[in-house]
């Protein structure tokens, strides 16, 4: 019997438990903190490889906070101390910089953060673990896993005008529910991934956590080939598929020609509807960006529907791209100018407003449409404010309406 992505990647099959070399082990500015602490109050001294270990300071960047403060103090001295890599403020979102400077088909990466499988678009198994995980993982360098078993998700046909790979992952998560991929593997495949660019497989990758999953895989192809080249990092590619005859828990077929724009409902990610069910909900703030879409693609998409439009008056519009990288790609571009013209305020690469520390929490009784991956309660800074989820389309067309909005009228 032939093996899936995730059995290939771990070299088991399902069910298995695997004790397992890690490529890269990282830590970011909220969680990050913890995980240090229990590294140090276990007696360990050093990391296991500095080289594949690495912390961001992207989640309250620049600092909010006195307590946070110190907290970056801690993990710029643990870096000096073990010799790690150390992304500063302004550099970008884990996530995106784990892409752009890290992943490769194959590897194994776990980090302190549940979105560390935004790195399956690149045919890494990328999942997120606990503080004490992450403790042990970068003192040992390995770390345990029981291989999941896979749901295959075949892809067909084309997105249709306005419809993008938001939409597609939001349709996904709406029809599983948020716990109906619980520690599965979810691979993507059929006709039409050679048509998904790296930008949308990383949005793709990104939410299946959403669902439970443990990990959401694509094949490693020449999209993989192409975008591992422009990170300099082309000597890394392999192509890595799913055997043939592997075998899987269930199969899912989606045409991509079927979707329509979608919108997550408050207070839950898979409270998921079409974007005509949403029309005419007032909005006093739009916000895009983030680990799921703050990439270039995504900045270019919203800047072209914005270009020579002023956002609604009355409806606050951030954009924070997601990494250094992205930033200075958009202004060569000249999306940024575009985005400013149009009434954005552009935050500097980073989580920005997404975890509700700074940089956008919204008022009482206030409305966001996100491109984020989370709707929950509470998850912007106020437990009283509406959150939905939406495609970078949806929320450029709804900053120029103030109002939830089809982008395909725009």
């Amino acid at each position: 019997m032939g093996k899936t992505l995730a059995e290939k990647i771990l070299s088991l099959k399902s069910g298995d438990i695997v004790i397992a070399n890690v490529d890269l082990v990282f830590l970011q500015d909220t969680t990050g903190p913890l995980a240090i602490k229990q590294f140090e109050e276990s007696g360990l001294k050093t990391i296991a490889a500095p080289e594949k270990t690495a912390i961001f300071i992207d989640h309250a960047a620049p600092s909010p906070t006195q307590q946070t403060s110190n907290d970056h103090m801690l993990l710029r001295r643990f870096a000096r101390e073990t010799n790690c890599h150390i992304y500063e403020v302004g550099n970008g979102i884990c996530h995106q910089l784990v892409a752009e400077l890290f992943a490769n088909p194959g590897n194994i990466i776990v980090g302190a953060d549940s979105h560390t499988v935004t790195a399956g678009a690149l045919c890494a198994f990328a999942t997120g673990m606990g503080s004490t995980d992450i403790a042990t993982a970068m003192a040992l360098g390995k770390t345990w896993f029981r291989v999941p078993e896979t749901f295959l998700i075949n892809l067909s046909g084309s997105f249709r005008k306005g419809i993008y790979a938001k939409d597609l992952i939001l349709s996904l998560i709406g029809q599983l529910g948020a716990d109906g991929a619980t520690y599965k593997a979810l691979e993507f495949g059929g006709e039409s991934l050679a048509r998904l660019t790296m930008s949308e497989r990383l949005t793709i990758s990104n939410m299946v956590v959403e669902a439970g999953a443990k990990v959401g895989l694509f094949p490693s192809d020449e999209v993989t080939q192409s975008f591992l080249s422009s990170q300099g990092r082309g000597d890394s590619y392999k192509p890595l598929y799913p055997d043939a005859d592997a075998s899987y828990e269930r199969i899912m077929s989606i045409n991509l020609a079927s979707l329509e724009p979608m919108v997550s409902f408050p207070h839950t990610v898979d409270n998921v509807h079409p974007v005509s069910e949403a029309k005419g909900i007032k909005l006093q703030q739009v916000f895009i960006g983030t680990c799921t879409n703050g990439r270039l693609e995504d900045l270019a998409l919203a800047a072209n529907i914005l270009k020579g439009k002023k956002r609604y008056s009355d409806t606050r519009l951030l954009v924070a791209p997601a990494s250094q990288q992205v930033l200075l790609q958009a202004i060569e571009k000249g999306y940024i100018h575009s985005l400013i013209e149009s009434g954005a305020t552009i935050l500097p690469p980073g989580c920005a407003a997404c975890l509700g520390l700074h940089q956008g929490v919204l008022g009482d009784g206030e409305a966001c449409l996100s491109t984020a991956n989370r709707n929950f309660k509470g998850r912007m800074g106020n437990p009283e404010a509406m959150i939905y989820l939406a495609s970078p389309a949806t929320a450029a067309a709804s900053a120029i309406k103030g109002e939830i909005t089809d982008p395909r009228e725009v």
